[in-house]
C-alpha cells in the first residue's frame, strides 16, 4: 500500500484473493494502514461444488454496490480462470502457437485449465447469485467461451449491472469485439480488463509467441475505443510491475522492452492516446470496481483521492510518460 502510494495510486483490483488474504487484508484496515482501496475477487474453484460453497460463504456480503463505509475493503466478486498464459504458449487458441515469431509450434493451441462445460456452468451459478465475476482469457478461443457463457447466464437471467468482466483479453477477434459491445449495452457486462505492460515487460516473448499476424491484434485499445467500449487497466503484477505510469506509456508507446523484434512488433494502428490512456487506470477502472460515483475523477462530492504528478501528462513526449 505504501508502494501504490508513492505512485499516486490510490485504488486496486486484487483478483483470486482465499479467505487468508481476506483476513490480512482486514487487519491491515484495522491497523489503519491500509490507505489504498481494495476491491477483492474470489478465487473460483475447479468444480460445481467448489463455486456452491463460495456462494455460500461470500455472497450475503459481497455486493460492491453498497458502500462498506469508507469503501477502502470491498469484497468485489469471483475470479475465473479458462486458460494458461501467452508466455508459456498455454493459453487456448483457435490456431497453432508461433515460437520465434515465424516458427509455427505444431499441434499446440494450448488448452483450457478447467472444464469448459463445467466454467460455462459456474457462470450461470454466480450469475445467477448476482455476483460480479471476472475470467481470465488469454487466447482467442478462451475469449471466445468466455463471452459465449456470458451471453448464455444472461440471456437466461438477465442480471443487468453486474458488470462482469474479462481479465487480459489479449487477443480477441472481431466477433468477440462485437459480443462485447452487444453485452455491455444490453447488460451492463462484458467488460475489458487488459494490461497494456504486457507490450513492454514481456512484450518480446509475446511478440516471439504470438506470431506476426496476431500480435497486432494484442490489446486493441484503439477498436475498443471505436467500438465504445471502456477498458480498465491493470498491471497483473507480479507478472509486471505495477506503477499506472507503465500502463499509460505502455498504451501510447506499444513499445517493447529488448526489442527483439523491431521496437513495435504490434503496430500502431490500436495505440491510443494519453487521454484514453488515463481514462482505462482512473474512471474507467473505477466503474470496474463500481464505485465511479466516488472515485476516479475530481468531481465535487468524490472522495479526494487525488494524484499530483511531476509533468503535465497531456503535453509531454510519450517516451516521458514512463518516467512521471
Amino acid at each position: 500500500a505504501k508502494e501504490f502510494s508513492k505512485e499516486g495510486m490510490t485504488g486496486l483490483k486484487d483478483p483470486g484473493i482465499y479467505q487468508e488474504t481476506w483476513k490480512a487484508y482486514q487487519e491491515v484496515l484495522a491497523d489503519g494502514e491500509l490507505p489504498v482501496r481494495v476491491f477483492a475477487l474470489w478465487r473460483s474453484g475447479p468444480s460445481l461444488a467448489s463455486a456452491q460453497e463460495l456462494i455460500d460463504r461470500v455472497a450475503p456480503f459481497t455486493r460492491p454496490y453498497i458502500t462498506t463505509g469508507d469503501d477502502h475493503l470491498i469484497s468485489g466478486g469471483i475470479k475465473l480462470m479458462i486458460d494458461g498464459s501467452g508466455g508459456a504458449r498455454t493459453a487456448w487458441l483457435h490456431e497453432d502457437w508461433n515460437k520465434n515469431a515465424t516458427e509455427v509450434d505444431t499441434g499446440n493451441r494450448g488448452y483450457p485449465v478447467i472444464d469448459p462445460d463445467v466454467l460455462r456452468e459456474q457462470v450461470r451459478m454466480y450469475n445467477d447469485a448476482g455476483l460480479h465475476m471476472s475470467i481470465h482469457s488469454i487466447g482467442d478461443r478462451a475469449i471466445d467461451w468466455t463471452l459465449d457463457s456470458y451471453a448464455a447466464a444472461l440471456e437466461a437471467n438477465p442480471r443487468k449491472g453486474l458488470r462482469h468482466g474479462v481479465i487480459h483479453v489479449n487477443i480477441p477477434a472481431d466477433r468477440a469485439i462485437d459480443l462485447m459491445a452487444e453485452l455491455e449495452q444490453k447488460y451492463d457486462s462484458a467488460y475489458p480488463e487488459p494490461s497494456a505492460t504486457f507490450m513492454w515487460w514481456i512484450g518480446d516473448t509475446y511478440a516471439g509467441n504470438f506470431g506476426p499476424e496476431r500480435a497486432l491484434r494484442l490489446n486493441p485499445f484503439q477498436t475498443f475505443k471505436n467500438k465504445n467500449i471502456p477498458w480498465a487497466n491493470g498491471s497483473d503484477f507480479d507478472v509486471t510491475p505495477f506503477p499506472a505510469r507503465y500502463g499509460i506509456w505502455a498504451s501510447v508507446a506499444r513499445k517493447t522492452l529488448l526489442g527483439v523484434y523491431g521496437d513495435h512488433p504490434y503496430g500502431m494502428e490500436e495505440a491510443v492516446g494519453v487521454r484514453d490512456a488515463l481514462r482505462s487506470h482512473t474512471i474507467w477502472a473505477a466503474r470496474q470496481m463500481f464505485m465511479e460515483n466516488k472515485i476516479g475523477s475530481l468531481e465535487i462530492g468524490k472522495y479526494a483521492d487525488i494524484a499530483v504528478w511531476d509533468k503535465d501528462l497531456y503535453t509531454v513526449a510519450t517516451e516521458e510518460l514512463e518516467e512521471l
